[in-house]
């Protein structure tokens, strides 16, 4: 077996921006994806409940923002940490058209997952050839 070596990646803090809640805000790491019928999307917000997250679409941009409790770790003195505690908001320009009456959205152990819908008209479709 060979030895491979560890390296920690920092979490990206969001520079500039409005912030408006206490504490400092980082850029949660996403996966997209495409299908046929819809765009996928996961970010990545530990420590983020169902009831701390606000995904909107409008005009294009697609903005999701958790928020941590930061009550929890008041009383606490690290020793060490790699885990850095703070609120998460990522913007995205959403090209494709989404129908946004139908976007679908859970959260699972952190995990925000999106489904956006592609509009009937955004979907690729067969064009029947007529004969003469």
């Amino acid at each position: 077996m060979t030895e491979q070596e560890q390296t920690v990646k920092q979490k990206q803090e969001l520079a500039g921006g409005e912030h408006t809640r206490p504490g400092r805000t980082y850029v949660p790491e996403v996966d997209i994806c495409e299908t046929a019928d819809s765009l996928w999307l996961w970010a990545d917000m530990p420590g983020v409940d169902q009831h701390s997250v606000d995904v909107n679409l409008a005009d294009g941009v697609l903005s999701i923002e958790g928020r941590v409790s930061l009550q929890e770790y008041e009383n606490l003195s690290p020793v060490y940490t790699e885990y850095n505690i703070g609120n998460y908001l990522r913007r995205f320009t959403v090209t494709a058209d989404i129908d946004a009456d139908h976007i679908k959205a859970r959260m699972n152990n952190g995990v925000l997952e999106l489904e956006l819908p592609k509009s009937a008209r955004a979907k690729p479709r067969r064009i029947n050839i007529a004969t003469s």
